[in-house]
């Protein structure tokens, strides 16, 4: 008889809970509930509608645990989620206020003005500038009337388990994300944490809760969600962490992409890496499970051709996503290609505008049709995944023979061709729900159904897999050829485009 775990998986546009049960030493998965959450926007204000995301997690793990019913039931729960967003729940655990959500705008200009040395602070948390880091966004929340009531802050993995459970804890590797913990001794920075609270008055030495490594079993469900008793366990809270326990490799030589919303391209490793180099290249150092390190850089990922296909869709072009494909699959390689780290693309909004924009400032042929936009984006990414693992080896000292590329995105065959010809790698796409895997699997080594270390793990994963592989070579573009592509990145804007 199978074991049957549930993954409470979210991504930053949508949610699933996805049923893994486990027997012969393979992971069978089955999507239970998926529901997409969209922002609250008030004014110029976005947030979470965490009273939404917790009835949805609830409906979920009810329609799992009656799927497990015959097995038994679930017997284990995990949460992860996407990074650096928090809430502030006051003494009785009610929240304070809803969250608010990364693509807010109160942060912007807020890095520039940190009162903290910027080499000082990458020497500590190794976290790539990002305006919406926690840190920036704590600054920008810091004088608000709701830290008055607030107790703990809580971040969206361990927020929804507090949900769960009533335990209150910070899970590593999400709180890797913060800017707040010390990425060599992977707890809190006291100093750190004092510069923000003698900066700007934050009683962050008050509201931040004990950390707990992934694998740790955090207690029983309560009854009113799922009635089997299963355990609720810290997995790895940040989606990239558990994404990267499920990636298929047989040895250490490997870079791996975590392809969705966003691409998450890197390294792992055995330590950080907080030299200069790496801070002025804008890498992150984000722990990962089993004392590891993700070393990476944070690229705008699939979000961009989503939101593309929505202002289509607001201009009411009749847009899908296969047809898009296949036109960008027929068009000439590299025509136009954009900066995929240019901040521009963060917010939601007109997104092929903004694109149109970025081509022109650099001298390129604007697209005109959705497929062209595509064929831009898709090159773009290539050409941006080929960057950050080149500079990741260079600066970390590493060599890598395969690209791993994870998550929903490893099942676009023209982005995975791309990327292999791009990088001169072979490319392994898959699992699709790396994940919901990854997650799975943590919950049931900490709970006993599974033993060893990562590669064990990434054993079962593969065994659960169904996996692609994609030669360099196939599509017969030269290196030169992106060589070219990633210099005309590097041109001066026009004077009248500045």
């Amino acid at each position: 008889m199978a074991l049957c775990f549930a993954a409470v998986d979210l991504g930053a546009t949508s949610g699933r809970v996805i049923l893994g049960r486990l027997a012969d030493g393979r992971f069978l998965l089955e999507e239970c509930h998926r529901f997409v959450h969209d922002p609250l926007a008030t004014g110029t204000t976005l947030r979470w509608d965490a009273d939404r995301i917790f009835g949805e997690v609830r409906a979920g793990l009810a329609e799992a645990e009656r799927r497990a019913a015959a097995e038994g039931g679930l017997v284990g729960i995990g949460v992860d989620t996407w990074g650096v967003d928090y809430g502030l729940v006051d003494a009785d655990g009610r929240l304070v206020v809803q969250p608010y959500h990364y693509r807010d705008s109160r942060t912007d200009g807020v890095p520039e003005r940190l009162g903290i040395d910027a080499s000082a602070l990458y020497g500590r948390c190794g976290l790539q500038v990002q305006p919406f880091n926690t840190i920036y966004q704590l600054v920008a929340h810091a004088g608000a009337p709701e830290w008055v009531d607030a107790r703990t802050l809580l971040l969206m993995p361990d927020l929804i388990s507090h949900h769960l459970t009533g335990r209150r804890v910070a899970e590593v590797t999400m709180a890797s994300t913060t800017g707040l913990l010390d990425a060599r001794t992977r707890d809190w920075s006291t100093r750190t944490i004092a510069n923000l609270t003698g900066l700007y008055g934050l009683p962050l030495d008050l509201v931040l809760p004990d950390l707990v490594e992934p694998g740790t079993i955090l207690g029983p469900v309560d009854r009113s969600v799922v009635d089997s008793g299963a355990q609720v366990v810290a997995v790895g809270g940040h989606d990239t962490a558990s994404a990267i326990v499920a990636v298929p490799a047989t040895d250490s030589d490997f870079a791996y992409i975590s392809s969705g919303t966003w691409s998450l391209v890197g390294l792992e490793l055995d330590h950080p890496v907080l030299t200069e180099a790496s801070a002025q290249a804008n890498f992150t150092n984000e722990l990962g499970v089993d004392g590891t390190v993700r070393y990476l850089k944070n690229v705008m990922g699939l979000w961009v051709l989503t939101e593309s296909i929505h202002e289509w869709t607001r201009q009411g072009l009749d847009v899908r996503l296969v047809d898009l494909l296949a036109e960008a699959s027929g068009l000439p390689p590299l025509v136009t290609v954009v900066d995929m780290a240019d901040q521009r693309l963060i917010p939601p909004g007109d997104m092929p505008g903004r694109l149109a924009a970025m081509a022109a400032e650099t001298g390129q042929p604007v697209p005109r049709t959705p497929g062209e936009f595509t064929r831009c984006i898709l090159d773009s990414l290539a050409l941006a995944y080929r960057t950050a693992i080149r500079e990741a080896c260079s600066l970390a000292g590493r060599t890598v023979d395969v690209v791993h590329v994870v998550g929903g995105g490893s099942q676009n065959t023209l982005l995975c061709r791309l990327t292999a010809e791009a990088t001169r790698l072979p490319v392994v796409a898959g699992p699709a729900e790396g994940t919901a895997l990854g997650n799975l699997l943590v919950q049931a080594r900490a709970l006993k159904a599974l033993t060893g270390g990562l590669a064990d793990l990434r054993g079962v994963a593969a065994a659960s897999s169904s996996l692609v592989r994609y030669a360099p070579g196939d599509l017969g573009l030269s290196q030169s050829l992106w060589d070219a592509a990633a210099l005309r990145l590097a041109r001066p804007r026009p004077v009248d485009a500045v």
